[in-house]
């Protein structure tokens, strides 16, 4: 993890932030490495969540001030693919936001809905919603 795991919970705070952005990482095997070096599972719940909805409120305003040329041209994406994407958004609003934590695909979300400029209050606030549970359920496995 580039030795984040040496820095405690700000290396877990700057691990989750980028894991959430476009760097291609999980922030897991941080959180869990941390969890068990730390022995403080309320602090890293805390950070590791605030670290991993920063990253994705930092996704969403990205999403927010993307173009479509810029997409299509920039990371090769059609817009076919866009348009699916805007009909899934359309079908489950910002409720999709709680889908947020899972790796990879919860990136690509938190950017669609930044892009197709979903409400940001409920959108960042079910984003925060849907981090928090991810990091809760491996606080509760690993306690």
């Amino acid at each position: 993890m580039f030795g984040l795991e040496q820095l405690g919970l700000l290396g877990l705070f700057i691990g989750c932030f980028l894991a959430a952005t476009v760097v291609p990482f999980s922030s897991d095997a941080l959180y869990i490495a941390i969890l068990y070096a730390t022995s403080k599972p309320v602090e890293c719940l805390v950070v590791g969540t605030l670290g991993n909805w920063l990253g994705g409120v930092t996704t969403y305003w990205l999403g927010r001030l993307a173009k479509w040329e810029w997409l299509e041209k920039t990371f090769k994406v059609k817009r076919e693919t866009l348009d699916k994407q805007k009909r899934l958004i359309d079908k489950y609003g910002v409720w999709i936001a709680l889908l947020s934590w899972i790796p990879i695909v919860g990136d690509v979300i938190s950017l669609a809905l930044g892009f197709y400029k979903s409400p940001a209050v409920w959108t960042l606030f079910l984003l925060l919603v849907g981090k928090f549970g991810r990091f809760a359920v491996w606080t509760l496995m690993l306690s």
